[in-house]
């Protein structure tokens, strides 16, 4: 889901000479939602509803304690529909990696979690579904509270989709096996399929939960243990959840979380030689960085999900009015935060015009405002980094040409809110129609016929996704197997269901996340051959 711009490199650090344990919140208790208007500037400007959860979990979870810092770092978890303080965080570095993966090798080598019967794995993963289940509310909040995502949306999607994403792996626990396979010769030979070991695991800011069931969920059910880096922005959701994790029985050093910044966690995580594996979620150009940080150290296997640019191809054919609500979802989802947005939408030239004006009024209508607050599609950005990243993309547009339609400002001063944008006339050779704005930035581009908008499709370095909307069967089918992507929505996008694998083509990564090809990242397979004397059959 994700490019994410995992860690920031020039993230702030603070010390502290007193436990991280004993810095809460500034603030709990619940006001109840209010209704959102629909004029979008004026929602970011009122009181923000204080959140309904309090925070509990700011250190490190090393070998299933929470621990501090070794050097007694911390960090501002920041609000980002104020720019104010949630909580400070516990800030790991290499030496804290250090710890968290000589626990997990130990759990791994000596604990029961591999040993276990994999029936027993999956009744602890059961079990922690129904606690996540359980505490969805409390869960919901801390995500979008750290986050800036529409509490909606975490309550009603993410939450419920991160429940299922783990009552799919833990039923996966129990079936992982390997094969008998028939050879040339009087030898009998199998196939084992066995855990890869200790998994180092690097989530993004975008979608911290999904994530961590994207990774954790997978490399537990075959019988890993997992070091997990969270991004530096979001880090109170999955410390909350991995409390429930152990609570549900999970054995110490299986699951351990460091919270820090990219070029120190993520640094000691990519080059440790007791890393058996890394899975990374994050931008194309960080990705790079990750794998050759892996192959000089012991030549670790890497899943990479990075960038994507992906198109979102509208033919003539179909309900104008679908087509505009789908594109509008595709592109503003998450406030364009997701590495999969449908960021190049490509409108047939004959209802381009069409297309245009209805697009520039749905963004209009767009509520942006407190993510608490019901009604609310719209929260802000991440940070103010990012945010002042997308409205330097905003300039870069206009400079280049294309015609800004609707928006492009940042909404009032307090928070990280940004107006929806609608760009037309953007050709492919503007930089916003071929790098990664990560915002919500809509480009429509025009095209003539469907063999033009192949080509044109294709001619980007990401590969993540790309959406086809059309009335046409034949269409349709030329369409999903002419697009270089890893996935094609074809009249929907954003399916993200548990079963359904995930990962980019090119510049958009390796390996697959989801589904069945899941969990084949964190299995290595052994195949054993045994003679055979006097064999009744071969």
């Amino acid at each position: 889901m994700a490019s994410r711009r995992l860690s920031s490199l020039l993230a702030p650090s603070f010390s502290s000479s007193h436990v991280v344990a004993s810095l809460r919140s500034l603030g709990s208790g619940y006001k109840g939602f209010r209704g959102a208007n629909r004029l979008s500037t004026a929602a970011a400007f009122e009181e923000p509803i204080t959140p309904p959860v309090q925070i509990e979990s700011t250190q490190l979870l090393i070998n299933g304690k929470f621990v501090d810092a070794a050097s007694g770092k911390i960090f501002p978890s920041l609000d980002p529909r104020t720019g104010e303080l949630i909580a400070y965080v516990a800030e790991g570095d290499a030496e804290d990696v250090n710890r968290a993966v000589f626990a997990a090798r130990r759990a791994f080598d000596q604990g029961p979690w591999p040993r276990m019967n994999a029936y027993e794995r999956s009744r602890v993963m059961y079990r922690f579904a129904d606690l996540l289940e359980k505490h969805t509310e409390e869960i919901a909040a801390l995500e979008t509270w750290d986050n800036g995502k529409p509490y909606e949306q975490s309550l009603n999607i993410e939450i419920p989709m991160l429940v299922r994403l783990f009552r799919y792996f833990a039923g996966w626990a129990d079936k992982i096996h390997g094969l008998t396979v028939p050879a040339d010769g009087p030898f009998h030979v199998q196939t084992l399929h066995e855990p890869i070991g200790v998994a180092g695991q690097i989530i993004p800011w975008n979608f911290p939960l999904l994530l961590y069931a994207w990774k954790v969920g997978p490399a537990l059910a075959c019988g890993n243990t997992v070091v997990v880096k969270t991004a530096e922005q979001t880090t109170l959701s999955s410390l909350y959840v991995s409390k429930l994790f152990h609570e549900a029985g999970l054995p110490p050093g299986v699951l351990n979380v460091i919270p820090g910044t990219g070029p120190t966690v993520g640094a000691a995580l990519s080059t440790h030689m007791d890393v058996d594996m890394l899975s990374f979620t994050g931008s194309t150009d960080t990705g790079k960085i990750v794998l050759g940080m892996a192959s000089k150290s012991n030549l670790k296997p890497v899943i990479l999900e990075l960038g994507g640019k992906s198109p979102f191809i509208v033919f003539d054919d179909g309900d104008i009015d679908k087509a505009v609500e789908q594109a509008h979802y595709a592109l503003f989802y998450n406030q364009g935060q997701c590495c999969a947005a449908g960021s190049r939408t490509f409108v047939h030239e004959r209802i381009y015009d069409e297309f245009v004006e209805k697009s520039k009024a749905r963004a209009l209508r767009r509520v942006v405002g407190d993510p608490f607050r019901k009604g609310v599609e719209q929260g802000p950005q991440i940070d103010s980094k990012h945010l002042e990243k997308i409205l330097e993309y905003v300039r870069l547009g206009i400079e280049g040409g294309a015609t800004l339609i609707t928006g492009g400002q940042r909404i009032g001063s307090k928070g990280y809110y940004m107006q929806p944008t609608v760009f037309s006339n953007v050709q492919d050779d503007m930089l916003i129609a071929k790098e990664e704005i990560f915002g919500p930035v809509q480009s429509i581009l025009k095209f003539k016929d469907i063999e033009e908008v192949i080509r044109r499709a294709n001619n980007s370095r990401f590969g993540l996704a790309a959406g086809v909307y059309t009335q046409s069967l034949e269409t349709a089918n030329t369409m999903m197997r002419a697009l270089k992507t890893g996935t094609v929505w074809i009249n929907c996008f954003d399916v993200f269901d548990a079963t359904i694998p995930f990962g980019g083509y090119k510049m958009s990564g390796q390996g697959r996340e989801k589904g069945i090809e899941g969990l084949r990242s964190y299995l290595q397979v052994k195949a054993v051959v045994t003679p055979l004397k006097n064999p009744a059959w071969l």
